[in-house]
């Protein structure tokens, strides 16, 4: 079961300023965290989307924002979902009508387990094999190489004539970043719930990720950490069942807070990051691994401006997952088998200034199934009198 309290938060907290979403016994409220105290910004705005679309957000916490009593610690506590009390308020994900955007295969090592995944068709016990025949043919240190350059089109050529081009690689080193939608607005879960994973899938695992939020004009705001947990056999067997395998019930994890940049934190500190990945099973299993966030293939601003611009707009605002540094490989059943999650492994997703992400694996028909979306967080901010748009 996760355990969630203060060491969850963000190593410097108190200094920075966070945006949050807090369920409450009248509804989710936006919460602005800045310095250590609370705003509730839903009386000015109603959603984190509207707040965050505002000219100057930061300003607008002071500006606008009701401070409110809160007790980060015990939120945290109240948001694990075992022993959750509804009467009490508990942290959801930080984001509410945005676009939900996820990046693939934008780190070598994910895009070379993408490539084992599409080889083996999906069949985990092929994996480590044919993870060694790709090694040696296409070798592990593709970080060098700029996706779209001169460069990369030659190894393109080269692995064309050799019979080992993969749609993989092409997102992976060409010109177009693959950029495909996680989950519907309002579907993610926060930290402390449980994250769902298909019963059909007999290979799966979670993707640790930094996840950028950005505003209908195109400006990123601030930085969270996200899972993007997938069913590898899934995607393996076809690539055209991406969003079979992507986008379940309770498959998207966001938080625990979302930071904002300011003086003491922008997008910089997020390409310094690195990202801590712990899981615990209910067998003894365990599972460390670690990445940095600036290992990534393409540049942060622009895999956004592959989001967002003239060809695409997003009124509410997106966030977009930049792609996980690693794909856990750590044997679990047997030699050669690999990983793949059990129900009660508790994931925990970590980095020092953006917290600790927490959820325990269930299966997806075992999650509370998402019942409370935009239509519903309407009709709530109209009983309550709070602004809707």
């Amino acid at each position: 079961m996760p355990r969630l309290d203060a060491s969850a938060l963000p190593e410097d907290w108190p200094q920075g300023a966070y945006a949050a979403r807090v369920m409450t016994p009248e509804g989710p409220a936006a919460v602005a965290l800045l310095e250590g105290a609370a705003f509730d910004m839903t009386p000015a705005f109603g959603t984190v989307s509207a707040w965050l679309n505002a000219e100057d957000p930061l300003a607008a916490i002071r500006r606008r924002g009701v401070p409110m009593p809160l007790n980060l610690g015990a939120v945290l506590a109240n948001s694990a979902h075992h022993a959750r009390d509804p009467q009490k308020p508990w942290l959801l994900a930080p984001v509410d009508l945005q676009a939900v955007k996820a990046c693939g295969v934008t780190y070598v090592r994910s895009m070379l387990e993408r490539v084992i995944e599409e080889r083996c068709r999906g069949d985990a016990a092929r994996a480590e094999a044919v993870r060694e025949e790709v090694r040696a043919i296409i070798g592990d240190d593709l970080s060098a190489i700029r996706p779209g350059s001169p460069e990369a089109m030659r190894l393109k050529e080269a692995l064309v004539a050799k019979g080992w081009w993969s749609q993989y690689l092409e997102v992976g080193i060409g010109p177009d970043a693959e950029i495909f939608t996680k989950c519907q607005p309002m579907a993610a879960v926060g930290t402390g719930a449980k994250v769902g994973v298909h019963p059909a899938s007999a290979w799966s695992n979670p993707e640790p990720e930094a996840v950028l939020a950005v505003n209908a004009r195109g400006a990123i705001l601030g930085a969270m950490l996200g899972n993007d947990v997938n069913l590898r056999d899934v995607e393996g067997r076809s690539a055209l069942l991406l969003g079979r395998a992507k986008d379940n019930n309770a498959s998207c994890a966001l938080g625990p807070l979302l930071r904002l940049f300011d003086a003491s934190f922008t997008l910089e500190d997020v390409r310094r990051a690195e990202i801590t990945l712990t899981i615990e099973g209910r067998d003894g299993f365990r599972l460390e691994e670690r990445g940095a966030v600036g290992a990534i293939s393409r540049d942060p601003v622009e895999l956004v401006g592959q989001l967002i611009g003239p060809h695409h707009q997003y009124p509410d605002g997106a966030v977009l997952f930049l792609g996980t540094p690693f794909s856990p490989a750590k044997d679990r059943a047997g030699p050669g088998l690999g990983f793949t999650h059990r129900e009660g492994d508790v994931v925990r997703i970590a980095s020092p200034r953006l917290g600790a992400l927490v959820n325990e694996v269930d299966r997806t028909d075992e999650c509370p199934p998402w019942s409370f979306g935009v239509g519903a967080l309407m009709q709530n901010l109209a009983r309550r009198g709070m602004p809707r748009l």
